[in-house]
């Protein structure tokens, strides 16, 4: 899984999550961000929810901050290569209005899905103050720049052989599943197979062979 995907995940399970007593700033992630639980009007947390976010997805950001200005800032002197103009998923969303949000996606006309602390779920209340953590479509116009804080990985079709070579590389010396140990070593004690390496890919050809010797062995 990409640093992507993890962070979207992250997010996504946190939608829905607000804070007590309504109005009040008291939510987990500014506990998090602040290392006690606070609340009040100095302790907005679009930011913080950011910030939990890539840390609890095991990614966390080279800098920390509350503030969205001073985290654009520290990207822009520090790595102004991951400050860019164009949206992409995992994206960190600089508003121009003091607000701040992760890129879900790019929709493609004009438009930015984004995961938000601190926000609303409808346009009616309030979009840097609303309390909640909501999914959200905004106008990609309302975006000052995007931080793309890691390097994205492209996807790359792959071939057959590659594709077989991975899941090799992923089930060399994995266990056989417990429900198949009892009749692996009945296998083993048979001489059909040593049992080293249960898990590796087999042709059918080879599967087939195996067969025809077992029951070759049989008649015996």
């Amino acid at each position: 899984m990409s640093w992507v995907d993890e962070v979207l995940a992250v997010a996504e399970g946190e939608v829905g999550v607000t804070e007590w007593p309504k109005g009040s700033n008291c939510v987990k992630y500014n506990e998090w961000y602040y290392g006690k639980s606070v609340s009040g009007a100095a302790y907005p947390w679009c930011m913080a929810f950011v910030q939990w976010d890539f840390d609890r997805a095991g990614h966390t950001l080279p800098h920390k901050t509350a503030s969205c200005s001073n985290l654009l800032n520290w990207y822009r002197a520090n790595k102004p290569q991951c400050v860019s103009d164009k949206p992409a998923p995992g994206a960190i969303a600089i508003y121009n209005f003091g607000h701040t949000g992760i890129v879900a996606r790019d929709n493609g006309d004009g438009t930015v899905t984004a995961i938000e602390g601190n926000t609303s779920a409808t346009e009616a209340g309030s979009q840097s103050n609303g309390g909640g953590v909501f999914k959200v479509r905004r106008p990609a116009a309302l975006v000052t720049k995007y931080i793309i804080p890691f390097e994205i990985e492209e996807e790359e079709d792959m071939t057959g052989e590659e594709i077989y070579k991975k899941l090799s590389e992923y089930l060399e010396g994995r266990p056989a599943p417990d429900w198949a140990q009892a009749e692996l070593q009945e296998a083993v004690d048979m001489g059909i197979t040593d049992g080293t390496n249960p898990m590796q890919l087999m042709p059918r050809y080879q599967a087939a062979i195996m067969a025809k010797r077992a029951v070759e062995m049989a008649r015996k």
